[in-house]
C-alpha cells in the first residue's frame, strides 16, 4: 500500500498528543531522528480510505515562534511539511480546559493556509470542570472541521478519523464573522472566539485540583515531592529485583549457562580467543560478573543487571510525564535551581539523566540560555549517575547494607549542589525565569505509556548491549597486551597516592569512558575494601561522562563550552577523590 499525504500532529504541550497518537497508529511506531540534530519526533501509520498515510506526533509548541532549541525543531518539522507539494494534513490539538491559551497556536496555523482539523481533547474533563464549548458555533467561525476527543477513553476518535479528508484551509473567519472581527488584534479575536463559544459554570475545586495546588506549596509541595520520589524509587527498586532474580538471573543460569560452558569445553578452556568469548571460568562455572567474556559478562550486564531497572524507571517515569506531576516538581523546585544558574524545569534533564545522560543531555535544549545548558549539562555529568551505573552500585555495595548506598549518592548530591553553587557564582550571565503552563493532573493512557516505554527500552538495547560487548573486548585487548598495567603505573601516584585506590582501578576509569556500567564491574575482582569502593563508585560518576553523553554534549555545547566542563569534571573529581580518602 503506497504512503499518500502526512497527517501532522501539532499542539501545545501536556494537550494530549501521545494519547491521540496512540488512539490512531495502533503499535507499531517509530522515533526518528530530524535531520541534522539528535532531537526525536514519533511516526506511525493510519489508513484512510485505503490510503495509508504517515503520521507525525511533533513536539509540543507554544507559537511558531521558538523560544528553545527543542520548539525550533518542531517548528522546522512543520515548516518542511507545509511546503511540501502534497496535502499534507495538520490536526491541531488543543486542550478542552485551557481554549484560550490553545487558541493562540490556532490562529498562527490558520494564517498559514494549510489544511487543518482541530480537536478539543480532553473533552470529558471540560465538562466536569464547567467549560461548555459550542462546537458548531468554534467551526462556524473558524472555518475548519473541530473535534471533540477523549484520547483516554477512546471518544470522538472514530469520527477524527471520518474527518481527516474533511480537512481545509481557511482565511480564519469566515465572511459572517470577518465584518465583525476583522480588524482586531490576535489577541482581541481570540477573546471574541471565547466570548462567543465558551461558556463557565461556577463550581468548587475538585480534589485532583486542590492535590495539584498543595504539590505546588513551598511546604506541603515538598512533602509531595518527597513521598512521591520516594515511592518512585522503591517501585523501581521492588519491580527490578524481581525481575533479576525471579526471570533474568534464573533464565541465564538455567539455559545460558550449559552453552558458554559447552562452547568453553571446544575451546578446551583457554587461549585468547577463549578469554575473549567466554572469559575465565571458575571452578569450573560461568562467573557473570568475573569472568569478563562478551558472551559471559558482556551479555549478562546489560540485560539480566541493568534492563529490569531500566526499564522500571522508565515506566515510572513515564507515569509521571503523562499525570501532570513533572512541571509541579519544575515549580516546586525553582528557587532551589536558580541558586545553582539554573531554573526549575532543569529538573528535567537531571531525572532524565538518571535513565540515561545521553537523553538527559539532549533534554537540556528544553533551557533557554546557553549558561544554563551548560550549567545543567555539566552538574548532570558530573554527578547524576545513569540508572545502569546505580544498578551496578546497588549490586557491588549491596554487601555492605543500605549505608554504604546513601553515602554514596549523598556524595554525589552534595557535589551536584556545591558544584551548581560555585558556577552560578562564577559562570556569566543570567537565569530566566520558570515560563511552564501547568496541566491538571490527569490519569495517563495507559497504552500509551507502555507505546512510550517500549521505545525507550528498544532504544536502551540498541544503545547499550553493542557498547557492552565493545567495553568488555576492550578490556581483555588492554589486560592482553598490558597496556592497563601501563597507565596504572603511570597514573598510581594520583590514583593510589592521593585516592587510596589500587592501580588496577586505572582500567575501570579508562573503561568508564566506553560504559560506565561496565567500568563499576571492573572493581568486584579487585578486592576493594568499603571505603575504596564507595571512592570508586563516586569518582567513576564524575570524571567523565561514557562516550555516547560526551560526543552528545560536544554536539550540544560546542567545543569551547566542552573543555570547559571536562576540565570542571577533572578537578572536581581530584578534589572529591582526595577529600574522600581523607576523611572516610
Amino acid at each position: 500500500m503506497a504512503i499518500n499525504n502526512k497527517i501532522i500532529l501539532i499542539g501545545n504541550p501536556n494537550v494530549g498528543k501521545s494519547a491521540i497518537f496512540s488512539r490512531l497508529t495502533g503499535v507499531k511506531v517509530i522515533a526518528s531522528n530530524y535531520h541534522g540534530t539528535t532531537v526525536e519526533y514519533t511516526k506511525g501509520f493510519l489508513s484512510v480510505n485505503n490510503d495509508k498515510m504517515e503520521i507525525i506526533d511533533i513536539p509540543g509548541i507554544y507559537s511558531l515562534e521558538p523560544t528553545s532549541k527543542a520548539e525550533e525543531v518542531a517548528v522546522n518539522i512543520f515548516n518542511d511539511t507545509a511546503q511540501e507539494e502534497n496535502d499534507n494534513i495538520f490536526v491541531n490539538i488543543l486542550d478542552s480546559t485551557n481554549l484560550e491559551r490553545n487558541l493562540n497556536l490556532t490562529y498562527e496555523l490558520i494564517k498559514q493556509n494549510i489544511p487543518l482539523i482541530v480537536v478539543l481533547n480532553f473533552w470529558d474533563e471540560a465538562g466536569h470542570t464547567g467549560v461548555s464549548i459550542d462546537i458548531d458555533k468554534l467551526q462556524n467561525i473558524l472555518g475548519v472541521p473541530v473535534i471533540a476527543t477523549c484520547g483516554v477513553t477512546g471518544e470522538g476518535i472514530k469520527k477524527l478519523v471520518d474527518s481527516i479528508l474533511k480537512a481545509k484551509k481557511s482565511n480564519l473567519l469566515n465572511e459572517n464573522s470577518s465584518k465583525e472581527i476583522g480588524k482586531k488584534s490576535k489577541y482581541e479575536q481570540i477573546g471574541y472566539i471565547i466570548d462567543k463559544v465558551q461558556k463557565l459554570e461556577h463550581r468548587h475545586h475538585t480534589i485532583g485540583e486542590k492535590l495539584g495546588d498543595f504539590s505546588i506549596h513551598p511546604i506541603g509541595g515538598l512533602f509531595v515531592a518527597i513521598f512521591i520520589l520516594g515511592l518512585s524509587f522503591s517501585i523501581i527498586r521492588v519491580i527490578g529485583e524481581l525481575l533479576i532474580s525471579y526471570l533474568l538471573e534464573p533464565m541465564f543460569n538455567k539455559l545460558w549457562t550449559p552453552v558458554l560452558l559447552k562452547l568453553s569445553a571446544l575451546f578446551n578452556g583457554s587461549g585468547i580467543v577463549h578469554d575473549i568469548l567466554i572469559g575465565k571460568v571458575v571452578d569450573g562455572d560461568i562467573s557473570y560478573l568475573d569472568s569478563m567474556g562478551m558472551l559471559s559478562t558482556g551479555l549478562f550486564v546489560p540485560i539480566a543487571m541493568i534492563l529490569p531497572y531500566i526499564t522500571a524507571f522508565y515506566f515510572v517515569l513515564s507515569f509521571l510525564e503523562d499525570s501532570g506531576y513533572l512541571p509541579r516538581l519544575g515549580i516546586l523546585l525553582d528557587n532551589l535551581m536558580h541558586k545553582l544558574g539554573i531554573h526549575g524545569l532543569a529538573i528535567i534533564p537531571m531525572l532524565l539523566g538518571i535513565g540515561c545522560n545521553v537523553p538527559g543531555a539532549l533534554s537540556t535544549r528544553l533551557l533557554e540560555t546557553r549558561r544554563e545548558k551548560f550549567i545543567a549539562s555539566t552538574l548532570m555529568a558530573i554527578a547524576v549517575p545513569c540508572m545502569a551505573q546505580i544498578a551496578m552500585v546497588f549490586g557491588l555495595l549491596g554487601r555492605y547494607g543500605v549505608k554504604a548506598i546513601i553515602i554514596v549518592f549523598g556524595i554525589l548530591f552534595i557535589v551536584w549542589f556545591v558544584l551548581g553553587i560555585l558556577m552560578n557564582k562564577f559562570v556569566k550571565g543570567t537565569s530566566p525565569e520558570i515560563f511552564i503552563e501547568i496541566p491538571p493532573y490527569r490519569v495517563p493512557y495507559f497504552k500509551s505509556l507502555l507505546k512510550k516505554l517500549w521505545m525507550r527500552v528498544v532504544w536502551f538495547i540498541k544503545e547499550a548491549v553493542p557498547f557492552v560487548l565493545l567495553g568488555v573486548l576492550i578490556i581483555n585487548i588492554l589486560y592482553v597486551f598490558h597496556i592497563i598495567d601501563f597507565f596504572g603505573n603511570l597514573i598510581a601516584p594520583v590514583v593510589t597516592g592521593l585516592m587510596g585506590l589500587p592501580k588496577e582501578t586505572v582500567g575501570a576509569l579508562i573503561i568508564g569512558f566506553l560504559r560506565k556500567d561496565v567500568a563499576v564491574g571492573m572493581l568486584v575482582p579487585l578486592g576493594l575494601t568499603m571505603k575504596q569502593m564507595i571512592i570508586a563508585s563516586v569518582i567513576l560518576t564524575m570524571y567523565f561522562p561514557c562516550i555516547a553523553t560526551f560526543t552528545v554534549l560536544l554536539k550540544e555545547l560546542g567545543f569551547k563550552d566542552m573543555a570547559k566542563s571536562a576540565m570542571i569534571m577533572l578537578v572536581s573529581t581530584l578534589v572529591v577523590g582526595s577529600l574522600l580518602n581523607l576523611i572516610l
